[in-house]
């Protein structure tokens, strides 16, 4: 099946400008290719843990991996630790988690560190959203390295809002300077700030990257969207607004696109 038929955009000349646009980033000589993980790599589940990429962008993603002077890496609002878990790739694949905040690069290293006055603000922060968490029916916590997120998906929509609402509310009144980040279904907080923008800015560095591929689906991924140099790559995973040059449907579209990057980045480099 052709590229144009998988990746299933609407009107033929998106499609031929994808498929353009995947053919130049493939003769790039160092090229990062960075990626979200949940609705873009992996379907969006209930259940965050059972999260898992598709076979088909597994395959690719380990393609990728493979060739010469070509780094692939994971920019998540995941924990680290939850990243490692739902995707575990081979070693050489960098891992950003929580935006930015945590990196395992090379050689991993600690790259997180709170003062004593952060921790006093995670501290005060955790006990606002228990109480928050406590009087609403599914909805729950879940502990960051320097924040909590919020998620409502199992939430009817009414405690979804009054969650919203509240933990906004209080939370903002209670910590100075607090960072919050709307995604889908989740609302997090952070006594840090970075984004995933910052974390694409130094991947590029990192890797001495010529050129840059990134795919999202979050709100969250605008900001990485908006990094991106003229000749760099971003595409969209699903509905929404956004800054990336390309639109697919989804993690089948995705994996489809990655596919298509890996057999002509395969072809352009054996042919340097």
């Amino acid at each position: 099946m052709a590229l144009d038929d998988r990746i299933g955009q609407s009107g033929s000349g998106v499609r031929r400008a994808l498929r353009d646009a995947l053919g130049g980033l493939a003769g790039t000589q160092r090229l990062l290719v960075a990626l979200d993980f949940d609705g873009t790599l992996a379907p969006t589940v209930d259940d965050p843990e059972k999260a898992r990429a598709t076979p088909e962008a597994r395959d690719a993603v380990e393609r990728l991996i493979a060739l010469p002077d070509t780094r692939v890496a994971l920019v998540s609002g995941r924990s680290l630790r939850d990243l490692e878990q739902v995707a575990p790739f081979d070693d050489r694949v960098l891992l950003v988690g929580s935006h930015g905040i945590e990196l395992r690069l090379d050689e991993p290293d600690d790259v997180i560190a709170l003062d004593s006055g952060e921790r006093q603000q995670l501290d005060v922060l955790g006990q606002v959203l228990d109480q928050i968490v406590d009087t609403l029916d599914s909805v729950w916590l879940e502990e960051k390295p320097a924040g909590y997120a919020l998620h409502t998906r199992l939430a009817t929509d009414r405690h979804s809002r009054v969650a919203h609402v509240v933990a906004m509310s209080e939370a903002q009144a209670e910590i100075d300077d607090l960072k919050v980040r709307l995604g889908k279904d989740v609302i997090e907080f952070s006594v840090r700030s970075t984004t995933k923008g910052e974390a694409v800015e130094h991947l590029r560095r990192y890797t001495a990257a010529d050129a840059v591929f990134y795919a999202g689906d979050d709100v969250t991924d605008e900001d990485a969207f908006a990094a991106l140099l003229p000749h760099d790559v971003g595409v969209k995973s699903g509905n929404g607004q956004t800054e990336a040059a390309f639109r697919v449907a989804g993690p089948e579209q995705i994996a489809a696109v990655l596919s298509a990057l890996a057999t002509f980045r395969d072809g352009d480099v054996h042919e340097q």
